[in-house]
C-alpha cells in the first residue's frame, strides 16, 4: 500500500460500495447569487476564474477511492497526482428563455450523473443565463466524503456577512484555519447507513434499552408510529428506482410558517411536515394512488439525550430519527397538523429517555429494513418501514455574500434510494425556508406539481389557523 494512501472507514466505504448506476450516492446544493451593483458583462466569467485559480486545494477535495491487489482489495483514499481543476469546476449557461425551469432541469441532469472513482468525487458548476441576471452555483460531493449537513456548513464557511469583502475562497480551497468537516454519522437525513452500522455493533449500553423501548415497540406493533415504525403502507414511492433524477425547489417566508405554528400551538418543523403531508395527499390523489393508511416519514431530530456516566462524556445533543405518521388519511389540514404534532411529540418523548448510543441503536432498528430490503432485492415484497425522508436543516439567519455577490437562495439536493424514491430536504436561510425535492424521474412523475401543492397547503393551513 502506498504511504500516501489511507484506509477508508467502514461508513464511507459503505456509501461507496452501495452505490450503483441507479443510486448515485452524492449530496448536492443549488445556490442563487445576485450580482453586486456595477457588475460588468464579464462578471460571471471573472467569478468562475476566481474560483478556478485558488492557490491550493484542500486535501479533502484531492483524494479519490482506490483498491487493488497492492491494497489487499481494501478501499483506500489516494491523492490524485494528476488533479485537473477544469474537470471539477465547470462554466455553463442556460438555454433561452433562462427561466428557473431550465435551471432546475439542468440541476436534475447534473445530479443524475454518477462520479468516477479515478478522480476526486466532487463537482461544481457556475451557471449563468438566468433572465433575471442571477448566477447559480450547483455543487455535488460524494456522501463518503461529507454528509449533507457538513456540505452545507462547508459552503457556508466560505461566505461572509460583509458585502464589501472580496477575498473569499471557494469551498475547495485550502485554508489553514478551516475545521475538519463533521463525520457522516452525525446526520441521518440522506441515508440511514450509519445507524445500521451502529446496530451491527451494539454496545452493552445500547443492549440495555430503557423501558421506553418496550413502549415504543408496543406502539409500532399497533402501528402507532413514534420513534420506530415496523411497517408503512406501500406507495408508488416504494419501488425500485432508475438513475435519472428530477429536482424541484422553492422557498416560503419562515414568518408565515411561524405564525401558523404560533396560532396552532405547534412548531415550525410540525408546519413543514404538515405542508409535505398535505402536498403528498393531493399529489397521490391526483394519481389515484393514495393508500388508505397514513404515510410514514423518517424525520431526523436533534435531542438532548439523557445524561449518564457513559453518555455525558461528549455532552451536547444527540441525533436520532423519529418515524412520523403524516395523517394523509385526513382531509382536514388542521387535523393533519394536530396529528403530526402529536406524532412528533411522542417520538421525541420516546427518545428523550435514552442515551446517544441508545438513540442511534433505536434509529438503526427502525431504519435497517430500508437498507436491507433493496440490498436483498426484496422491494415490493417486504413492506417499507417508512415512505419517504423529510429533513429540516437550520441554516444562516442573516444575509450572506461571496465576494460581493449576495446569496439569495439555497436549496439542498439529496439521495433517493431503491424503495425510497423521494427525499425532501429543507433548509432555512435569511428568513426563508427553502425546500429541495429530489426524486427518481420515472418513479415520481410530475414532481414539480408538489411545489404547487406545497403552496396550496400553506394557504390552507393559514386559513385553518385563522390567519
Amino acid at each position: 500500500m502506498s504511504v500516501l494512501a489511507t484506509p477508508i472507514d467502514p461508513t464511507s466505504a459503505a456509501f461507496l460500495l452501495t452505490e450503483n448506476r441507479n443510486m448515485p450516492m452524492h449530496v448536492g446544493g443549488l445556490q442563487l447569487f445576485k450580482k453586486p451593483e456595477g457588475a460588468g458583462r464579464n462578471y460571471v466569467r471573472e467569478m468562475f476564474e476566481q474560483m478556478r485559480d485558488a492557490n491550493e486545494v484542500s486535501p479533502l477535495f484531492l483524494k479519490h477511492p482506490h483498491r487493488s491487489v497492492r491494497t489487499g482489495a481494501q478501499l483506500v483514499w489516494k491523492p490524485d497526482e494528476q488533479f485537473d481543476i477544469d474537470h471539477h469546476l465547470r462554466h455553463s449557461a442556460l438555454p433561452k428563455p433562462g427561466r428557473v425551469r431550465e435551471l432546475l432541469e439542468l440541476s436534475s441532469r447534473l445530479h443524475s450523473t454518477r462520479m468516477a472513482w479515478e478522480r476526486p468525487l466532487w463537482e461544481a458548476h457556475v451557471i449563468e443565463g438566468l433572465r433575471d441576471g442571477r448566477v447559480a452555483l450547483y455543487t455535488k460531493i460524494h456522501h463518503s466524503l461529507v454528509d449533507g449537513i457538513s456540505a452545507m456548513r462547508l459552503m457556508a464557511s466560505t461566505l461572509s456577512t460583509d458585502p464589501e469583502q472580496r477575498d473569499m475562497p471557494p469551498p475547495w480551497a485550502y485554508r489553514a484555519s478551516s475545521r475538519k468537516p463533521a463525520p457522516s454519522q452525525t446526520n441521518l437525513s440522506e441515508l440511514p447507513m450509519t445507524a445500521l452500522r451502529s446496530a451491527l455493533g451494539l454496545t452493552a449500553e445500547a443492549a440495555g434499552m430503557p423501558a421506553a423501548l418496550v413502549k415504543t415497540l408496543t406502539k409500532s406493533v399497533r402501528n402507532e408510529t413514534s420513534a420506530l415504525s415496523l411497517h408503512a403502507p406501500h406507495t408508488i414511492l416504494n419501488q425500485p428506482i432508475t438513475g435519472s433524477r428530477r429536482f424541484a425547489a422553492q422557498d416560503w417566508p419562515v414568518e408565515r410558517l411561524r405564525l401558523i405554528g404560533k396560532a396552532t400551538g405547534t412548531t415550525i418543523n410540525d408546519v413543514v411536515l404538515a405542508m409535505c403531508a398535505g402536498a403528498m395527499r393531493t399529489y397521490l390523489l391526483e394519481l389515484d394512488a393514495l393508500p388508505e393508511a397514513p404515510l410514514v416519514a423518517m424525520v431526523p431530530v436533534g435531542l438532548n439525550a439523557k445524561q449518564s456516566h457513559i453518555a455525558s462524556a461528549e455532552g451536547g445533543n444527540a441525533v436520532g430519527a423519529v418515524m412520523v405518521r403524516l395523517a394523509t388519511d385526513l382531509a382536514d389540514p388542521a387535523r393533519r397538523l394536530s396529528a403530526i404534532h402529536r406524532s412528533m411529540k411522542d417520538g421525541k418523548e420516546s427518545l428523550s429517555s435514552m442515551t446517544p448510543t441508545q438513540i442511534l441503536a433505536m434509529s438503526a432498528i427502525g431504519q435497517a429494513p430500508a437498507i436491507l430490503t433493496p440490498m436483498l432485492r426484496m422491494s415490493g415484497i417486504v413492506r417499507p418501514p417508512y415512505n419517504l425522508i423529510i429533513s429540516n436543516v437550520p441554516g444562516p439567519r442573516s444575509t450572506h455574500f461571496w465576494n460581493g455577490a449576495q446569496l439569495v437562495g439555497h436549496y439542498p439536493l439529496s439521495i433517493p434510494i431503491n424503495g425510497m424514491a423521494l427525499n425532501i430536504t429543507c433548509t432555512s436561510y435569511d428568513g426563508k425556508m427553502g425546500f429541495g425535492l429530489t426524486g427518481c424521474r420515472r418513479t415520481v412523475p410530475h414532481l414539480q406539481r408538489l411545489l404547487t401543492h406545497l403552496d396550496d397547503e400553506v394557504k390552507a393551513l393559514e386559513k385553518a389557523a385563522g390567519i
